[in-house]
């Protein structure tokens, strides 16, 4: 029954991240695309919450839930699948700091990169997470 309950919440946790991921990436996009100040300091806001709010809090909630139902089932740690799945876990945490990394220089230069690098970052959360959701549904490569 624990296990359910930690998995219900690791749930909600992985929505509300990815959520968070995906609009955090698109407000990049229309940030590097902005040129009106008062725009531009909407934006800044908008990023700082959604961050600081709702996607790291998600984060954290996701990755406790996901490392305490390995801790219940420590034997899904040499399933090949939940391997794989881990290191897609480890690329979308990368992501998640570069787009920390990227809030913070856009503080101080909105246009360091083009709007079309963040059309293309936006999608990179978007593959991990359809590879992530296969992998746990499908679990190709269980023995």
């Amino acid at each position: 029954m624990t296990y359910l309950w930690v998995k219900a919440f690791h749930l909600v946790g992985v929505i509300s991240w990815m959520a968070g991921m995906l609009y955090l990436f698109r407000l990049y996009v229309y940030h590097a695309q902005e040129t009106e100040a008062v725009v531009m300091e909407r934006f800044k806001v908008m990023e700082r919450r959604l961050l600081r709010a709702i996607t790291t809090p998600a984060m954290v909630l996701s990755v406790g839930t996901g490392a305490t139902m390995l801790w219940l089932n420590p034997a899904l740690l040499h399933q090949p699948f939940m391997q794989l799945k881990l290191a897609l876990v480890a690329c979308m945490l990368v992501m998640h700091g570069l787009g920390a990394a990227w809030r913070k220089r856009l503080l101080d230069e909105p246009h360091f990169k083009p709007h079309k690098f963040f059309r293309v970052m936006n999608e990179i959360p978007t593959l991990l997470m359809i590879f992530i959701v296969i992998l746990i549904i499908v679990r190709p490569f269980a023995r």
